[in-house]
């Protein structure tokens, strides 16, 4: 009987294949005759499935909100126009607008509040609620204890929501500054990546050039501890400055000052 050929003698290794453990990029995977190796094709169709699921996952909005009350923040929730998953997909731009119910919700928000707030943080679903499960509220509890100084809104849950969807809810509430903190689009490498985008003076019709973005927040990308370092970098000096996006430039090994309600240091 014919000896079985071993693995080793079937793939033939690429000459990059030590630098593999500096990257999750799919770079030097062998071959196997003309082909792709059997476990690289099968990782690789993981990662797909992951994406995938990660795109058509939705926030479960009750045991997230009670995980963010058991913190002791205060939650609203709303949704975007999209009535579901399927049509927040396929028309993006309704993502970027809110229902008729939550545009009047925030109006009566924002009647009960004696002044506006400074900041408004908006957790949004986005392309990633994994993303969202797993790591906003481990950035919220790293900013939140720095930011006393300023008047901060309840945090809004937003459903089948884009990032400009927060410059409507930011105009409604009068608020200076809004942060959205939402699942970015899954990478082949990275289904579970949460991105946070800030804009001065939030209001519709604010384009991508006026934001800042701090993007990959994740365990095997940027930690918690950083993000929050940049983010809280941004607040300050979008404050001070009274700007936000191409104009703001994130320098966070700087010292980061106290911020006052004035915007000033």
């Amino acid at each position: 009987m014919a000896e079985t050929p071993k693995i080793s003698r079937i793939v033939t290794p690429n000459t990059w294949d030590s630098l593999r453990r500096f990257t999750d990029a799919r770079i030097a995977l062998g071959r196997a005759g003309t082909s792709m190796p059997t476990q690289p094709h099968l990782d690789f169709q993981l990662a797909h499935s992951l994406a995938r699921d990660a795109v058509h996952s939705e926030l479960e909005v009750k045991p997230f909100m009670q995980a963010l009350e058991d913190k002791g923040y205060k939650t609203l929730t709303l949704q975007s126009a999209s009535s579901d998953r399927m049509q927040y997909l396929q028309r993006p731009d309704l993502g970027r607008t809110l229902s008729t119910a939550a545009t009047d919700k925030l109006r009566a928000q924002s009647s009960n509040n004696d002044r506006s707030p400074d900041i408004v943080f908006v957790i949004a679903d986005g392309l990633s609620a994994s993303a969202v499960h797993e790591h906003a509220i481990g950035v919220l509890d790293e900013v939140f204890p720095k930011l006393s100084h300023l008047e901060v809104a309840p945090i809004i849950l937003a459903q089948q929501a884009r990032v400009a969807l927060g410059d409507e809810i930011g105009e409604a509430l009068g608020a200076r500054l809004s942060v959205v903190l939402i699942g970015e689009r899954p990478g082949l490498s990275s289904p579970d990546s949460l991105g946070a985008y800030l804009t001065y003076e939030p209001r519709r019709g604010r384009t991508d050039a006026e934001r800042n973005c701090i993007s990959n927040i994740r365990q095997r990308g940027l930690s918690y501890g950083v993000a929050a370092q940049k983010l809280l970098f941004l607040i300050h000096e979008s404050l001070r400055r009274k700007l936000s996006g191409v104009d703001l430039k994130e320098n966070a090994d700087s010292a980061l000052p106290d911020i006052d309600r004035t915007g000033g240091a």
